[in-house]
């Protein structure tokens, strides 16, 4: 047997398959059987594809806000609720001041960009003040931003007529974006459909914009201190590295990454959804990074980029093929919750143990 590939080469093989990780194939493999399964029961399965697309664009910047927090040693950012309700925020108030159109984005993202950066500063103190327990602080950090963000709705006497009620004071729990032309500015910059998939051009490339920015900030010097103390914050503080600094810039960035990437959901979406709706962004967010091979620890773009497009693809393709499966029960949102927590669950329990 020539053994050279893997001892007189340079090359480990073995080493490479250990390191090569087993989640975006186990789930890839998964989704292909799915859309095998799509075909056999008549399902529209280029529909479906053409939703999963969708869904992966608009989705993609909440998965890529993971990537900042899990470098620095934090773990998964299952506070994004606090970026996304920063994002909602600005995206009313900007309908407040009668923004529309592409004006209404441009201001959303930059008023979203402000409140953010100051929630996700003092978000990054709490995880410091709360180290080894990071994960759990976070969720709870979550579900308090978001209720504490039901006083400003229901306070705040927003007077624009697309905001509130008829009659009553608070904010709807769902705003339209038509009536204020931004429903679908990113989705149709670019737009085309080929053998009857619709691609969103404006709105996938927006993200991998975002992708590419992210790839880039690793590899300055503060992006790689933050991966530095990620990796070994003993080492780090020995080398001379600020370790709570590192921790609280990835910690803003993440939660700037999450406004921005809720007011791109919102215009694809075509509408602003406040209350309740960014309770449970995080667990979706956090599941699809981890399908695309990332870890509790360790986290790359291409991760995201992986992982947004199975772990959609697959949520979006499983609900439908199981009702037809099961004769018109519909079961959608059982099984999107077994598969997104079960994925969760999954990575947790290959966490290694050790002290920060």
């Amino acid at each position: 047997m020539d053994n050279s590939l893997t001892e007189g080469s340079g090359f480990d093989l073995r080493g490479f398959i250990k390191r090569v990780p087993a989640a975006p194939f186990i789930i890839g493999g998964f989704w292909i059987i799915v859309l095998i399964l799509a075909v056999i029961l008549d399902q529209p399965w280029i529909t479906l594809i053409s939703d999963s697309i969708q869904r992966f664009a608009i989705w993609g910047m909440l998965i890529l806000a993971m990537v900042p927090s899990i470098q620095s040693g934090t773990g998964p950012n299952f506070a994004i609720q606090v970026g996304i309700c920063s994002g909602i925020l600005a995206m009313v108030t900007s309908i407040e001041f009668g923004m529309t159109g592409i004006q209404f984005i441009l201001v959303s993202v930059a008023m979203a960009l402000a409140i953010s950066l100051v929630l996700g500063y003092l978000y990054g103190k709490l995880m410091n003040a709360v180290k080894g327990s990071e994960m759990a602080i976070a969720t709870y950090t979550g579900f308090a931003i978001t209720f504490a963000f039901y006083f400003i709705w229901l306070v705040v006497p927003f007077t624009s007529p697309f905001l509130g009620y008829f009659i009553g004071e608070g904010l709807r729990p769902t705003i339209a974006l038509a009536p204020i032309e931004a429903h679908g500015i990113l989705d149709g910059i670019l737009q085309f459909s080929v053998a009857g998939l619709n691609i969103r051009t404006g709105t996938i490339l927006v993200f991998l914009a975002a992708c590419l920015f992210m790839w880039l900030f690793f590899r300055s010097r503060t992006g790689i201190s933050i991966s530095a103390v990620g990796a070994n914050p003993v080492f780090a503080k020995a080398a001379g590295l600020n370790v709570d600094r590192s921790r609280v810039i990835a910690n803003m960035l993440s939660t700037s990454v999450a406004a921005v990437g809720v007011v791109v959901y919102a215009q694809s979406f075509g509408f602003v959804q406040v209350y309740d709706f960014p309770m449970w962004m995080a667990f979706p967010a956090v599941a699809a990074i981890l399908v695309g091979g990332a870890t509790a620890q360790r986290s790359k773009v291409i991760h995201v980029i992986v992982g947004a497009f199975l772990f959609q693809g697959l949520l979006t393709t499983v609900p439908p093929v199981f009702n037809a499966l099961l004769q018109g029960e519909d079961m959608t949102d059982a099984v999107r919750m077994v598969i997104q927590n079960g994925i969760i669950l999954y990575a947790l329990t290959k966490m290694k143990g050790g002290v920060k």
